[in-house]
């Protein structure tokens, strides 16, 4: 819709009246009697939206899948499906679901889709519906809870690695699963949120600017579970006497130590703290430099020296992306005169 200009006009000698556009009305399905919500924003402006009629309406979507692109192929649509807020999906095969094909796509939704479940199906047709309420899992619970597992990821693997524990090294490999349902979880919060200011406030959500903020922190969280993911898979396969271990482990506590006090930052929204956590993550990756051409010297075989050297690297990618995350925990702390809020 184009920009209008309406005048305001005086009824009742004390009341303030202005005449809505009538394609806005009847696109937004308002009529005689309606209420609307006016929300005030910090420039003055008024933001005005039609009141949430009664039940939740659902937004549905038909997708089908393609037989020339592979599994996984076909599950980024429903994933991208998933992020854009839809409720009710369908999952259509032209030619038919097999059983093995049926059987995956349920465990794969059950894995990595918080939320989703599927509500129906026949031979052409899978029928997913998500039943998650936003407002009973804000986004501070969804990071909180994603951190949790994190930190419980890092601290197994550099005790499978320190151990040579072979299935909690696994055990690890499989969390990270979790930590990738929260992120799609989180974006899909954030997508929603930037539509609905109520829904925003509800989820803890202050302003636009945050959403964009809280995408790149949860990105940057869920890079870190990749980091660990690769630790937990290079330590099945090192020498358990292997010369470098101790170096590892020393590394891999600072890095804890760091991802700690990011979040402590984050969940504060204290800018001196992320500075500091900025500071160690940087002395962390100098130290690594020293670190890697010391095992470069060391007497140990090929194999060896390849998988200690990408756990040195994940360890330095995880204290990057710490830094990053309090990079942009500074920004988010930086207020604004007059910035608008949801």
């Amino acid at each position: 819709m184009k920009e209008e200009k309406r005048k305001i006009q005086l009824t009742g000698g004390s009341t303030l009246t202005i005449s809505l556009p009538i394609k806005w009305a009847r696109e937004a399905g308002i009529k005689q009697g309606d209420e609307l919500s006016l929300i005030q924003r910090a420039d003055h402006s008024l933001l005005i939206t039609p009141e949430k009629k009664e039940g939740k309406q659902i937004k549905s979507a038909e997708l089908g899948l393609s037989e020339l692109e592979s599994f996984e192929d076909n599950f980024r649509y429903l994933i991208a499906h998933y992020l854009v807020g839809y409720d009710l999906i369908k999952l259509l095969s032209p030619s038919g679901f097999e059983a093995e094909e049926r059987k995956r796509i349920k465990e794969e939704v059950r894995k990595r889709l918080i939320g989703m479940e599927v509500v129906g199906e026949s031979s052409k047709e899978i029928v997913l519906q998500s039943f998650l309420k936003y407002e009973d899992f804000t986004l501070s619970d969804a990071i909180r809870s994603m951190s949790e597992i994190i930190m419980s990821m890092h601290g197994d693997a550099i005790s499978a690695l320190e151990k040579g524990d072979l299935n909690l090294a696994e055990d690890v490999v499989e969390r990270d699963n979790e930590i990738d349902r929260f992120y799609l979880l989180i974006v899909r919060q954030l997508k929603a949120a930037m539509s609905d200011p109520e829904l925003a406030k509800k989820i803890g959500v202050g302003r636009q600017r945050d959403s964009l903020g809280y995408r790149i922190i949860v990105k940057s969280m869920e890079r870190i579970g990749d980091h660990v993911e690769n630790i937990a898979k290079k330590s099945k396969l090192m020498n358990l006497k292997s010369p470098a271990l101790e170096g590892i482990k020393e590394i891999g506590f600072r890095a804890e130590h760091i991802f700690t006090k990011t979040l402590a930052s984050l969940s504060n929204m204290d800018m001196k703290e992320a500075n500091e956590a900025i500071r160690d993550a940087n002395a962390l990756v100098d130290k690594l430099e020293g670190i890697n051409v010391r095992v470069l010297a060391e007497e140990m075989s090929i194999t060896d020296k390849i998988h200690v050297l990408s756990i040195l690297e994940s360890l330095g990618r995880i204290a990057k992306y710490c830094a990053d995350i309090s990079e942009v925990t500074i920004n988010m702390g930086t207020r604004i005169a007059g910035e608008l809020e949801f």
